[in-house]
């Protein structure tokens, strides 16, 4: 191949890169203003009917069997077009705000996953510069804009001091919170957070500890969110030390004498299909 051909070849596929970079995929659709309720109004209860359905108690997802029913991804879409309808500038509670924003994150991610499946994690439909990233490129509108997941945690619920939607949030990987198995809501968000976040810290993959040496290990997501537990170590530990497993782990954390290391991340796909045994 010649030069000026092969520049011309080259030319043609940085072209073509970047026109598929950023390529978007919408859920839900646009409500007129005529359509829009508050938070409040928003009901969960279809997403509540698929999360009982097809999620276990452990947090996997039966995604080969709910992809097959076109009635329930029908009723997945009913639902993300109903969170579409939601009207942020009217008044709603910060308990209702948590509610809406950790089902819709929810729901969005389980969405994505069944649009891709099979797949064997998330990070396959990550890309970092050309091509389709979940978190960046899968959107939801509510009200006048879009959110995609990543505007959803970092813009939104982030920023409204509620530490625990780190234990509930789900990245459809084993090595991210459980998904619960109903929707959050609004008289129940703060029990359900609760829950969630005990439930975390009780996984042998996620939080261990060791008190011969005053050592923790604990999932790297109290590393990668550390500013939302606390402006330091023993801020954040203080902040979890309710949600620990037993006495011991709750002393340690506030001893400030533990020593913290982090435990490895699965990014598997929490697919029932793929589900080992947990260890002991």
């Amino acid at each position: 191949m010649n030069r000026t051909r092969w520049v011309s070849t080259l030319i043609v596929s940085i072209h073509t890169s970047i026109a598929w970079a950023g390529d978007t995929v919408t859920l839900g659709k646009v409500a007129s203003v005529s359509r829009r309720v508050s938070l409040e109004q928003i009901e969960h209860t279809q997403w509540d009917f698929l999360l009982n359905k097809y999620c276990d108690s452990s947090g996997f997802v039966d995604y080969l069997v709910w992809q097959q029913s076109q009635p329930d991804l029908q009723m997945l879409d009913q639902y993300l077009a109903h969170l579409s309808t939601a009207d942020l500038s009217k008044s709603s509670t910060h308990a209702g705000q948590l509610a809406f924003w950790i089902n819709a994150y929810n729901a969005v991610t389980i969405r994505g996953i069944l649009r891709e499946y099979p797949t064997s994690s998330i990070r396959n439909h990550t890309a970092r510069f050309f091509g389709y990233n979940i978190w960046d490129d899968l959107l939801l509108p509510v009200g006048d804009h879009t959110y995609s997941l990543n505007q959803m945690e970092h813009d939104v619920l982030r920023k409204m001091g509620e530490p625990r939607i780190h234990f509930a949030l789900v990245c459809a990987s084993v090595g991210c919170p459980p998904l619960l198995n109903s929707a959050y809501t609004t008289a129940e968000i703060d029990s359900q957070l609760m829950f969630n976040s005990k439930r975390f810290f009780a996984n042998h993959k996620k939080f261990r500890y060791d008190t011969s040496n005053n050592s923790i290990q604990i999932s790297p997501i109290f590393k990668w969110f550390a500013e939302d537990f606390g402006q330091s170590q023993i801020e954040r530990l203080k902040t979890i030390a309710p949600y620990l497993p037993d006495q011991q782990a709750k002393d340690l954390a506030i001893s400030n004498r533990a020593r913290i290391s982090y435990l490895d991340y699965d990014w598997d796909l929490n697919d029932q299909a793929s589900k080992v045994a947990p260890t002991p």
